[in-house]
């Protein structure tokens, strides 16, 4: 099997063209000719996590987040993004990335975080078709059972082994639907209040986001990182269902840069 051909089963469930217009998936660096002999599955791509794949056997590295968001001018080592590129350069292992195309796909990064949250009736919050695929922003479902707020909060907390959430005031009412976007998704709570959703749950809001919403939305941010972190497991089921054979590793690697004290 080659690197070609596990790129290309990623590609087949979250296309390229799903991704906004500001990203940079799709491969970052390297050949795909060559024959996979691992795929590390990560979140975010730096010198350590290449150190892992080498060290783990694997010359394929695949990542929520882009390792080149902005253009490079230079790649002589002067930050972490060169320095993984040249290392991953000089030890034959290529790069892909599956950023916003698989936020946006049908069964991507939001559907996962709506999995491990054990919500029914999932569906986007703003469906469209791009190419003929179904994609969209967030995604909206709801607990067979309402929660009350505080359960809500504190079940996110072990689910995704948060530290802290950060909350708006506790609602006073059950919370049965809820709205939910991974990563940077406060350009979606306006929508999940009109909506009628009882909570909305992201990586990271602004602190001004916060106000004015006090018993309308319960909102719940439990870190970027956090509401990322099992895409890995989206990756692994794609490439275990399409390319038979392929060895996947999980990252053991902590990328998260945030520290709680």
């Amino acid at each position: 099997m080659k690197i070609k051909e596990v790129v290309e089963a990623l590609e087949r469930f979250a296309p390229l063209p799903l991704q906004e217009s500001w990203d940079n998936a799709g491969l970052q660096v390297g050949l795909t000719e060559a024959e996979v002999s691992g795929a590390l599955l990560c979140l975010d791509v730096t010198p350590q996590i290449v150190d892992e794949a080498i060290g783990r056997g694997c010359n394929l590295v695949v990542s929520h987040h882009p390792l080149i968001f902005r253009k490079l001018a230079r790649v002589c080592g002067d930050d972490d993004v060169q320095r993984a590129v040249m290392k991953a350069l000089a030890n034959g292992i290529a790069i892909v990335s599956m950023h916003t195309n698989m936020d946006n796909a049908l069964g991507g990064v939001n559907y996962k975080i709506a999995e491990k949250m054990g919500l029914q009736d999932v569906a986007f919050m703003q469906a469209k078709v791009v190419g003929g695929v179904e994609c969209g922003s967030g995604v909206v479902g709801s607990f067979a059972e309402p929660l009350a707020a505080d359960d809500f909060v504190l079940g996110l907390k072990r689910k995704f082994c948060v530290e802290c959430v950060q909350a708006n005031e506790l609602l006073r009412r059950p919370i049965r639907t809820v709205a939910i976007c991974g990563g940077a998704g406060a350009f979606l709570l306006d929508e999940a209040v009109a909506s009628g959703c009882d909570a909305f749950v992201t990586g990271e809001m602004h602190y001004h986001e916060f106000f004015g919403r006090e018993q309308q939305i319960q909102i719940a941010v439990i870190g970027h990182y956090q509401s990322e972190q099992y895409t890995g497991e989206i990756f692994r089921d794609i490439i275990e269902r399409s390319c038979p054979g392929v060895r996947c590793l999980m990252a053991q690697t902590c990328t998260n840069p945030i520290y709680y004290f």
